[in-house]
C-alpha cells in the first residue's frame, strides 16, 4: 500500500489527508474524528501549513498546526503517521517568504505548535526571488543537520526554478527538494503538466498534488449555478462551469456508471495514475467524507476509462 516519496526516505500510503480546514471549517471534535479515520483506513500522512488558517478573520495562521498537534497528544499516534507542513506565505518572526531568520523562526514555531521535535517534510510554501536560492536552501540544511526536518519539499515552484534551485543544491553539497507540491487535478492541469512534471519523473521528484478535487468541484456538488451558494468554496466554482467542468464531470459521470466508484474517488485515482504522482492531497470536515475518498487508493481505472477523463479535461 505504501509508495516510496521521490527518492527521499519517507514511505506513504497514495492519499494525504489535508489540513487546511483543521480548526477553519472543522472544529476540535470533527478534526479529531476525521484524522482518527483517516488513520484508522490506512493513510499515513497529513498536510498542513503555519500560514492555516489566516484568512478567517479572528486568525493569525497556525490554527491548523496546533489543532494536529493536540490530536497527536491525544491519541498518541506520533509515530503512525508523517507530519508535512510549510513556511513562506505567513510573515513573522525573522522576516518573510524563505528569508533564512524566516525559515528558522517558522519552523521552531511549527514544531511548537505541533508538540514534535520533528517535521517529516518541510515545504517552501512559495518561491522567492528575493532570497538566494543557495541561502534558503542552506537555511533548510541547518534543521536537517540538526534533526528538525527530515526531507524537503517545493510548493508552487515552476519548472524553472525547481530545477535552478536544486542545482544550487547540488553543487554546494546541500539537500535538495526531493518533494514537488503543485496544483494540480482533473480541471486545472497546466500549473504541471509539461516540463514540471517531465522533470520530476527525470529526477524522481515526488509529487503530491493539491486542490485534488478542485475545492469540492470534482465530487459533482456544482452541477448547476444554483449550486454555487452550498459552501464557503462555491463562488470559484462557476467558471468551471462555464468551461471544462461539465465535460469532466459527464467523464466523471459515466466512468462512476461503470466502476461504482463516487466521483470524488475516481478524481483521486487519475490523479495517482499520473506519471511522477506519488500521492494527491484531500481534505474532509466529517467522517463520511474521509470514508468516501479512501477507497481512491485501491482503486483501478482501466486504460480507456484513463483516456477518456484526460481527453475531457485537456
Amino acid at each position: 500500500m505504501k509508495t516510496r516519496l521521490g527518492s527521499s526516505d519517507l514511505q506513504i500510503a497514495p492519499l494525504v489527508l489535508g489540513g487546511n480546514v483543521f480548526g477553519w471549517t472543522a472544529d476540535r471534535d470533527a478534526s479529531f474524528a476525521v484524522l482518527d479515520a483517516f488513520v484508522a483506513g490506512g493513510g499515513t500522512m497529513i498536510d498542513t501549513a503555519d500560514v492555516y488558517s489566516a484568512w478567517v478573520p479572528g486568525h493569525k495562521g497556525g490554527e491548523s498546526e496546533t489543532m494536529i498537534g493536540e490530536w497527536l497528544k491525544a491519541s498518541g499516534k506520533r509515530d503512525a503517521v508523517l507530519i508535512a507542513t510549510k513556511v513562506g506565505m505567513l510573515p513573522g518572526d525573522g522576516g518573510e517568504k524563505l528569508a533564512p531568520a524566516r525559515i528558522a523562526a517558522a519552523c521552531e514555531a511549527s514544531l511548537k505548535r505541533l508538540g514534535t521535535d520533528r517535521i517529516d517534510l518541510y515545504f517552501a510554501h512559495q518561491d522567492d526571488e528575493d532570497t538566494p536560492q543557495e541561502a534558503a536552501l542552506e537555511a533548510f540544511a541547518a534543521l536537517v543537520k540538526a534533526g528538525k526536518v527530515r526531507v524537503l519539499g517545493a510548493s508552487n515552484f515552476s519548472a524553472m526554478r525547481l530545477k535552478s534551485a536544486n542545482e544550487a543544491a547540488r553543487a554546494a553539497g546541500l539537500p535538495r527538494y526531493d518533494v514537488l507540491q503543485p496544483e494540480y487535478n482533473l480541471v486545472s492541469r497546466t500549473k504541471f503538466e509539461g516540463e514540471l512534471q517531465d522533470y520530476c519523473v527525470e529526477q524522481n521528484v515526488g509529487v503530491v498534488p493539491y486542490y485534488g478535487l478542485a475545492s469540492g468541484f470534482l465530487t459533482g456538488k456544482y452541477r448547476t449555478r444554483d449550486d454555487l451558494s452550498k459552501s464557503v468554496r462555491g463562488g470559484r466554482m462557476g467558471d468551471l462551469l462555464e468551461g471544462k467542468g461539465k465535460a469532466v464531470l459527464d467523464a466523471l459521470d459515466s466512468v462512476a456508471a461503470e466502476t461504482g466508484a463516487t466521483l470524488a474517488q475516481i478524481s483521486l485515482a487519475w490523479l495517482i495514475a499520473q506519471e511522477g504522482v506519488t500521492a494527491p492531497i484531500a481534505s474532509a470536515t466529517s467522517v463520511a467524507q474521509v470514508e468516501d475518498l479512501l477507497p481512491a487508493m485501491t482503486l483501478k481505472l482501466s486504460a480507456d476509462q484513463l483516456d477518456r477523463l484526460t481527453n475531457a479535461g485537456a
